[in-house]
C-alpha cells in the first residue's frame, strides 16, 4: 500500500495489487479431510482455521481482510468468541500463525437448510493481514467458470480423519491435503436429488477421499491455464463422509460473484474501476479514493483534479479520510 500526504492533511492511498493464488512453496501439480496428507507450511496459504466459539469450521483468505466460510458454520451472525487462525499447519506448532477476532460476519440472505442451497458466509477481521509466504488470497473462481467433471481439485482443512465423521475427537490437529476430481452435477444428482445450480460435487467413484465434519467452509480449489489456484467451491456438506458413490458438495464460488462485492466493498464513497494486472486476472473492485467530510451525510472524494460527491452516512463532520478497500480478485476459467 503506497501512502501520499496533502498539505490539507488528507491521505491518498493507493492500492498496490497482490497477486492471488501462487502461493510460492506450493509445488503441486495439477467440514473434514479423509484420506489425505499433511501439508506442508505454505502450501495453502489462503486456509483459515475458524474457532466458533469452541466448534471447528474452515475458510479462505480473499484479501487482507475477508474470509469466505459456509453459512452453517454460524447459528447466528454474533463476533463473541470467533477467532480466525491463520497460516498454520499445526493447531499446536506454527510458528508463523497469526490470529484475528471478527468484526462482522454476513450469512447470505438466501441460506435455507435443508437442502443447504446458497451456504455461503463472509467474515470481516477485525484488522488486515500482512500477506507472506505463508499467509497470501486465493482467486475466486469468476461467473461463468467451468469446472467440466474429471477436473482435478484439491480441498484442504483440519477437520475429521475417519471414514464416516463420527468421530469427532479424530479432527487433525495439522493441516490435511487431499486431491478429488470433480462430479457433473448430471451424475451428483444421482446421489443428491436436492442438488442445485449453485452447489458442486467432488470425490471418487470408490470413496476414501473427502472433507468431513470440521472442514466445512474450507475451500475446494484447482488450478487455471494461468496456472493460478482458483476456488471453485465452499465445503458444505454431503453423505458421512468418503462413502462411495457420495461424493462431498460444495458451494459453487462462482455463482456468487455479484454478492461477495457488494458486501465486501466499503460502507460509503465511491470508485473506479481498471484492468486486469495481468492476463487471465480480473478485479472490478481496484480503487483509488479519499474521504472528506465537509457535511453531514456528504464525502468529497478527491482523485487527482477530480472531485465527486458520494452519500455517507457519517456522523463526524471534521476531516476524515479512509483507507481504500481492497479488491477480491477472481480468475476465469474456461
Amino acid at each position: 500500500m503506497k501512502l501520499s500526504g496533502f498539505t490539507c492533511g488528507l491521505l491518498l492511498l493507493v492500492f498496490s495489487s497482490t497477486v492471488c493464488g501462487k502461493p510460492p512453496l506450493n509445488t503441486k501439480v495439477g467440514s473434514r479431510i479423509v484420506g489425505g496428507q499433511a501439508a506442508a507450511a505454505g502450501a495453502w496459504p489462503w486456509q483459515v482455521r475458524l474457532d466458533i466459539n469452541g466448534a471447528l469450521c474452515g475458510g479462505s483468505l480473499i484479501n487482507s481482510q475477508w474470509i469466505l466460510s459456509a453459512a452453517h458454520c454460524f447459528s447466528s451472525t454474533s463476533t463473541s468468541g470467533v477467532v480466525v487462525y491463520l497460516g498454520e499447519t499445526g493447531i499446536y506448532n506454527s510458528p508463523n500463525s497469526v490470529s484475528r477476532t471478527v468484526s462482522r460476519i454476513i450469512v447470505h440472505p438466501n441460506y435455507n437448510s435443508p437442502p443447504k442451497d446458497n451456504d455461503v458466509a463472509l467474515l470481516k477481521l477485525t484488522s488486515p493481514v500482512t500477506f507472506n509466504n505463508y499467509i497470501s488470497p486465493v482467486c475466486l473462481a469468476a461467473q461463468g467458470s467451468n469446472f467440466p467433471g474429471g477436473t482435478t481439485a484439491w480441498v484442504t482443512g483440519f477437520g475429521t480423519l475417519s471414514s464416516g465423521g463420527q468421530e469427532v475427537t479424530f479432527t487433525s490437529s495439522t493441516l490435511q491435503e487431499v486431491s478429488v476430481p470433480i462430479v457433473s452435477n448430471t451424475q451428483c444428482r444421482d446421489s443428491y436429488s436436492s442438488l442445485t445450480s449453485n452447489m458442486m460435487c467432488a470425490g471418487l467413484t470408490e470413496g476414501g477421499k473427502d472433507s468431513c465434519q470440521g472442514d466445512s467452509g474450507g475451500p475446494l480449489v484447482s488450478k487455471n491455464n494461468d496456472t493460478r489456484w482458483v476456488q471453485a467451491g465452499v465445503v458444505s456438506f454431503g453423505y458421512e463422509c468418503a462413502q462411495p458413490n457420495f461424493p462431498g458438495v460444495y458451494t459453487r464460488v462462482s455463482e456468487y460473484q455479484s454478492w461477495i462485492s457488494s458486501q465486501t466493498v466499503p460502507e460509503c464513497g465511491g470508485s473506479y474501476s481498471k484492468g486486469p494486472v495481468s492476463p487471465g486476472l480480473q478485479s472490478r473492485l481496484s480503487k483509488i479514493s479519499t474521504r472528506y467530510i465537509r457535511s453531514e451525510g456528504i464525502s468529497y472524494i478527491f482523485r487527482g483534479q477530480t472531485t465527486e460527491s458520494f452519500k455517507c452516512n457519517h456522523s463526524n463532520f471534521k476531516i476524515y479520510s479512509k483507507m481504500d478497500w481492497e479488491p477480491v480478485w477472481v480468475a476465469a476459467v474456461p
